[in-house]
């Protein structure tokens, strides 16, 4: 049942049949007023209509369009927009008497602070509404035909707000993320009768279709606290030196360099505000090293290229990188639960969340290269740890990059531990390596693996995650990568800074498995498997700005150019629906 429904259909239905045959008579046409009891009692029901107005709502509801309307056409909500006027037995749910319901205006009130949310009032008709009310106080009562139009018009806007709060504004798979929003679509019908429009707190309603994770509500706040930041900088941008600055250099930037730094909350020493001399020094170097960790940069203290590009890019670019972190924070699934390891690739971070939805511990990752071997972002479950795991070489490795090495160097396979292998598995003596084992390696007809070992590429931990890349996280021999600020070096795979800690997390719920036990099957000779008796859910994410437990807010590289590709996506407004 979808989660929007909260009562039995048929029974619903009976109770509304009932309610109009008391109230509009068998035919479903008002009937004349008689009792003053009578009179207050239908002026609480939703506006009934004559016959000329029904048809022309349903002329609207039947052609999904309405020229009132920013964007008229609304066809991604004719079955839901048909289904809630049909419930209502085609009367006018958001207007009581001549007036819109109390509900009518908090909705419009959440509608034109969409901005809030990191959504486009205009999308709503935001900017329409404080007009369409003030026609309500005018003299002369609005005709039947204003009446049902802006009764559309809210209904049309708050669908596809609701929608967009729920599942985001365009399909994941436009912008390559590899995740299913279907199975969380609301019944907007049903969610808009039950709840919205007898809501005693409609801004409480309007919430409960949001995404629920803590992450997403402080991003929420970080961006309104950004968008007024943006509103109160100046602007000014920050010198380009022909070399970087070091601490104790003279800095005609200095003051902008304090102002910008003070309003960022990354200078918060108020006695060094106002220098006295050009010099860049002191806490005004904290106060960079602050701001250089909180972007993904080394805490140099130096303002090279890499920094002062961080530090003048415009806040509006802030808010919109935070706009697209709740765009994606939408997408995902409603039933992750917890514990849940989240991987974020731009920060090049993992981190361990608790089953009180707080971050255990975190780590450093190596994640895939830009433009050659980026790694996807999906959804998977850890279901065993692997000691001593075989790398199995991908059939676009093997053919790309090892069989020209073997066509240099014949011995590479015996001098890196590799076999050569048949489609079971099979170990095939490719020692010497002759030319028409070459032919089937490069046709695929033969695989390569890596035997276990410290030089394995996989290193001694492998976690095994079932998903469509042949992705999962690993242990890797080349551990000098992590102290790098910028770590996509892999071929996809997720390398792992600290992989027995993480192991000792997957397996916490086995005793048996105590670290020392862990370290000797990594330095055993067998290849070992451990089954998870209950999956671990793991996230891989990309998202540019990520706002901590503590409120601070980060902002890191777009290295695989995706907020670039959902920018231009969310303009040409590739919906979920289509």
């Amino acid at each position: 049942m979808n989660s929007g429904r909260f009562f039995p259909r048929l029974r619903v239905a009976f109770f509304f049949i009932l309610a109009a045959s008391f109230f509009t008579g068998i035919h479903g046409r008002p009937q004349a007023p008689g009792s003053p009891a009578e009179l207050k009692l239908q002026a609480s029901c939703p506006l009934q209509l004559t016959a000329r107005g029904e048809a022309e709502l349903l002329g609207y509801v039947d052609t999904a369009r309405l020229n009132d309307l920013f964007r008229p056409n609304f066809e991604d909500y004719r079955s839901e927009t048909k289904e809630f006027y049909n419930s209502f037995c085609n009367s006018l749910p958001w207007i009581q008497g001549t007036k819109p319901t109390r509900q009518a205006r908090e909705l419009i009130r959440e509608i034109q602070t969409a901005a809030d949310k990191g959504l486009k009032p205009e999308d709503y008709d935001g900017p329409l509404w404080d007009e369409r009310l003030a026609a309500f106080e005018s003299l002369s009562p609005l005709s039947e035909s204003a009446l049902l139009r802006f009764d559309v018009a809210l209904t049309v806007s708050t669908m596809r707000y609701l929608s967009d709060l729920r599942i985001g504004r365009i399909n994941p798979r436009a912008a390559h993320f590899e995740l299913n929003v279907y199975d969380k679509k609301l019944d907007l019908s049903d969610y808009l009768k039950y709840v919205i429009v007898t809501a005693q707190d409609v801004p409480a309603a309007v919430e409960g279709v949001e995404p629920q994770f803590p992450a997403y509500r402080r991003t929420l706040h970080a961006l309104q606290n950004y968008r007024e930041l943006a509103r109160r900088d100046d602007g000014e941008v920050l010198p380009s030196p022909r070399n970087a600055i070091q601490p104790g250099h003279s800095y005609s930037g200095v003051p902008r360099l304090v102002r910008l730094l003070t309003l960022l909350g990354d200078f918060p020493n108020v006695d060094a505000k106002t220098p006295r001399r050009m010099i860049y020094e002191g806490s005004l170097v904290d106060a960079v090293k602050h701001f250089q960790q909180r972007n993904g940069l080394e805490t140099s203290g130096s303002i090279d290229s890499s920094t002062l590009g961080e530090l003048n890019t415009p806040l509006g670019r802030r808010v919109l990188q935070l706009q697209l972190t709740l765009e994606r924070w939408r997408w995902l699934p409603q039933n992750l639960g917890s514990p849940l390891i989240v991987v974020n690739i731009p920060e090049f971070r993992l981190h361990v969340v608790s089953e009180e939805h707080r971050v255990a511990f975190s780590m450093n990752v190596v994640v895939g290269k830009a433009f050659h071997h980026p790694t996807p972002v999906f959804a998977s479950e850890i279901k065993a740890v692997i000691f001593r795991p075989f790398w199995n070489v991908p059939p676009e490795i093997q053919h790309n990059e090892f069989v020209p090495e073997l066509e240099k160097n014949p011995l590479y396979l015996v001098e890196n531990s590799f076999e050569i292998v048949d489609a079971r598995g099979n170990v095939v003596e490719g020692d010497p390596l002759t030319g028409e084992l070459l032919q089937q390696l490069r046709s695929g007809l033969l695989g390569l693996r890596q035997k276990p070992g410290p030089a394995n590429s996989l290193g001694l931990i492998k976690f095994e995650m079932p998903n469509p890349y042949d992705i999962y996280l690993h242990a890797t021999p080349a551990s000098e990568l992590f102290s790098k600020s910028r770590r996509d070096f892999s071929h996809g795979c997720i390398r792992l800074e600290d992989p027995v800690a993480l192991a000792a997390w997957v397996l916490r719920n086995k005793s048996e498995w105590t670290t020392d036990r862990m370290r000797a099957a990594m330095n055993g000779e067998e290849n070992l498997r451990v089954n998870l008796d209950k999956p671990v859910a793991v996230l891989v994410l990309y998202g540019t700005a990520v706002v901590k437990e503590d409120g601070q807010v980060f902002f890191f590289r777009d290295i695989y150019s995706l907020d670039e590709e959902l920018e231009k996506a969310l303009a040409n407004g590739n919906s979920p629906s289509k």
